[in-house]
């Protein structure tokens, strides 16, 4: 991948505007603030600049989705309303069209995922870091470890190694706490808090789920496709959508589960239920019919050997086990209560949920800087002056699609823009 030039120290000690985070909010921050005529200086730690992106989407880089801002703002969990403005300004469409005009060929795939033609995610991080260094965006390697403010307002950015960068305006784009490998250790959070500002806890949002249920490790590496997962918590139902989902030790993935991490980030575990529903478009009576049907093929057949033409090969030893029924008793020796018994586990495979895996195997994070500290339109501060903030380090997730990086790209366009007085422009 084509870099740019990083030091350790910066050749100046003085910039218009510090972005920290050189992730996608914070570059399309840098590049659009740059873009303006503004001294743009770009503080990263880690030692390359968009590692979170390039193993986003399986290092193919889902950058956005191919819907209409409505839908985009639908598919925000926690946030929709803040984004309002900025995906005004900058909506999915003109994501597209952006990197199209970058160079960046781009596809469009399964539920409006847009993807580079090359599907590999270097070809936008190369994009993304060609613009940034056209625009004269320089990157400093180094830790912020803290901001000072004069006054009220940002004054300088103040580095781990003692350097100070004399600076009008800041902006925070540090991103939350998952894939913390990549770069997204929460420092923000304490840079942020320092200056007034308070943090919503971040959770675990769009995370594998860990179960009791032992026979989950049975069944590893199992996927299943047009099942309907439900979660419920007393009689209020959750999460209830038709898709596809894997089993792993210790839990469940796949995109139904991952979704359900995401609308029950902030919920306690404890309470909630979840089903499989492996047959969803059958009604139980009309399962009945089907059993009936394939048990007649073969009525002196063990039931343990009756389920391969209504099951996963993989799933069958743990229904008959779950079932209650013996696995050796013959067909023709079934009872209505076991057929019963059986059509409704299949209707409603149950799973307890003991929480999500690890935030550090989160794609993204659930929590941050609440939203009502944060102007919607410019992204500044209400506490600081000229302290803007863009992506992640935002209290506002999304559902999977490319809608979390088209969030980072729109409030980093939005900050970039309106540092130090400017005006939207498209």
């Amino acid at each position: 991948m084509s870099m740019m030039n990083t030091t350790a120290n910066p050749m100046t000690n003085d910039a218009d505007v510090v972005v920290i985070g050189a992730g996608p909010a914070g570059l399309t921050a840098a590049t659009a603030a740059a873009g303006r005529g503004l001294r743009t200086v770009v503080i990263e730690h880690a030692k390359t600049p968009l590692r979170k992106l390039l193993i986003s989407g399986k290092g193919r880089c889902n950058l956005t989705n191919d819907c209409s801002r409505y839908d985009y703002l639908n598919n925000v969990i926690r946030g929709a309303r803040f984004l309002y403005s900025s995906s005004s300004a900058w909506a999915p469409q003109d994501i597209r069209a952006h990197f199209e005009s970058l160079g960046v060929p781009l596809k469009t795939e399964r539920g409006g995922r847009v993807f580079p033609v090359s599907d590999k995610s270097r070809d936008i991080a190369d994009a993304i870091l060609s613009e940034a260094r056209n625009a004269g965006v320089r990157i400093v390697h180094g830790n912020a470890a803290s901001i000072r403010t004069e006054e009220g307002t940002v004054a300088a950015v103040v580095l781990a190694d003692g350097t100070q960068i004399r600076c009008s305006a800041a902006v925070l784009a540090t991103g939350g706490l998952s894939y913390p490998a990549t770069g997204s250790d929460g420092s923000g959070y304490r840079l942020a808090t320092e200056l007034g500002h308070t943090l919503t806890e971040p959770k675990a949002s769009l995370v594998p789920l860990l179960c009791a249920e032992p026979w989950c490790a049975e069944l590893q590496g199992l996927s299943l496709r047009n099942v309907t997962l439900t979660a419920k918590k007393g009689k209020k139902t959750l999460f209830s959508e038709l898709g596809e989902m894997l089993f792993m030790p210790g839990g469940v993935t796949g995109p139904l589960v991952l979704s359900l991490s995401s609308v029950a980030a902030r919920e306690d575990w404890s309470g909630i239920r979840m089903s499989v529903d492996l047959k969803p478009a059958l009604t139980e009576e009309q399962l009945d019919a089907r059993i009936l049907r394939d048990f007649s093929q073969g009525m002196n057949r063990d039931f343990r050997n009756s389920l391969s033409d209504l099951l996963p090969r993989k799933l069958i030893p743990v229904i008959v086990k779950l079932s209650g029924i013996d696995p050796q008793t013959k067909l023709n020796s079934l009872r209505a209560t076991d057929r019963r018994r059986l059509t409704a586990l299949i209707k409603a495979l149950p799973l307890t949920p003991e929480g999500p895996a690890p935030i550090a195997e989160a794609i993204v994070t659930s929590g941050g800087i609440p939203t009502k500290e944060i102007d919607p339109a410019t992204m500044m501060s209400k506490i600081v002056k000229n302290l803007h903030f863009a992506g992640e380090i935002i209290d506002v997730d999304a559902l999977t699609g490319g809608y979390n990086l088209t969030a980072a790209f729109s409030t980093g366009r939005a900050a970039g823009n309106h540092v130090l007085g400017g005006t939207e422009s498209r």
